[in-house]
């Protein structure tokens, strides 16, 4: 795929040994190679790497899945799904990329431009 997410500002990370319990509130970008009990919400981008996983909703500006995510995702932009992702849960996206080997049971919904004024 031609057009990837490039990943700048990422200030986060939870590498591949470690586990988080509790949401996490984020401004800018999170890369996760290890397990996130609990709901993520960012203004920046969010990469799950191969051996992330996050049990919880997400909110962020773009994603990546490479791994796996257990509950709903809404970016404002851009929702890449690798081949090795999973995702059970709603996504709500404006672009959506999805590789062959990928996995994603639960509802797709479109932003629509209009969607995007008027909400925090």
């Amino acid at each position: 795929m031609k057009n990837k997410l490039t990943f700048k500002n990422i200030h986060t990370m939870v590498g591949p040994d470690a586990e988080i319990r509790g949401d996490i509130k984020l401004k800018e970008g999170f890369i996760i190679y290890g397990r996130v009990y609990g709901s993520i919400s960012t203004a920046g981008d969010i990469r799950i790497g191969k051996t992330g996983s996050v049990y919880g909703d997400i909110n962020a500006n773009n994603i990546h899945i490479g791994g796996q995510v257990f509950g709903n995702v809404r970016v404002e932009g851009r929702a890449e799904l690798g081949k090795y992702s999973t995702l059970d849960g709603d996504l709500i996206y404006k672009h959506l990329y999805i590789e062959q080997g990928a996995r994603f049971q639960g509802q797709c919904t479109i932003l629509d431009e209009k969607d995007n004024h008027g909400e925090s």
